[in-house]
């Protein structure tokens, strides 16, 4: 339940922000998994003659599902960072070259693709704070194994005490009598007063 109500929280906060929209055409697909290379318009000018010039640009488009084939006429815009050098994304196939669009995977929308991520790094974020439970109860197992219980106890006491009583380990300070300075006598012989 509260990770349905954080992905959605996620979907819902995240700026849109007006990006603009290139139409190319794709040139190379299938060499990269989910990563397209597209050809859009560009113009160059020339002091010289002080005219423009055409000059293709290029930009690698991430493609979320492989649903796009080389020839298709394209809809990109930018992104956040997929990878290096992949910074935008296919938004929609305009025209297809080869199989219909119906037969193909469909492009993600962009909420798709908000929730698709914010599930990522939620898995993510747990995977990441399992792992410092399990090295913070390892050191603690450790520290107990070194004998060095007394001194671990000051650090981070709450912590050994239950890795302690799940080990059978006892625990110093609990349930001894500690007399002067927390030692006993050894040989059994104890001066009364």
């Amino acid at each position: 339940m509260a990770a349905s109500q954080t992905l959605a929280a996620a979907a819902n906060t995240t700026v849109q922000r007006v990006a603009k929209e290139f139409h190319g055409i794709v040139v190379s697909a299938g060499k990269m998994d989910k990563t397209v290379k597209v050809k859009y318009g560009g113009m160059r000018y020339e002091p010289k003659v002080q005219k423009y010039f055409k000059q293709p640009r290029y930009a690698l488009a991430h493609d979320p599902r492989n649903s796009t084939r080389q020839g298709d006429v394209v809809a990109i815009a930018q992104s956040w960072r997929e990878s290096q050098h992949v910074r935008h994304v296919v938004r929609h196939i305009i025209a297809p070259y080869g199989p219909p669009i119906s037969e193909r995977p469909p492009v993600p929308t962009l909420e798709e693709r908000v929730a698709e991520r914010a599930a990522r790094r939620e898995a993510k974020d747990e995977r990441r704070a399992e792992r410092r439970r399990v090295a913070i109860l390892e050191r603690a197992v450790a520290t107990l194994e070194d004998r060095d219980a007394p001194r671990a106890l000051r650090k981070g006491g709450h912590i050994l005490k239950e890795v302690a009583q799940a080990l059978g380990v006892p625990v110093p300070g609990e349930g001894q009598g500690q007399g002067q300075g927390g030692k006993r006598e050894e040989n059994g012989d104890s001066e009364v007063d």
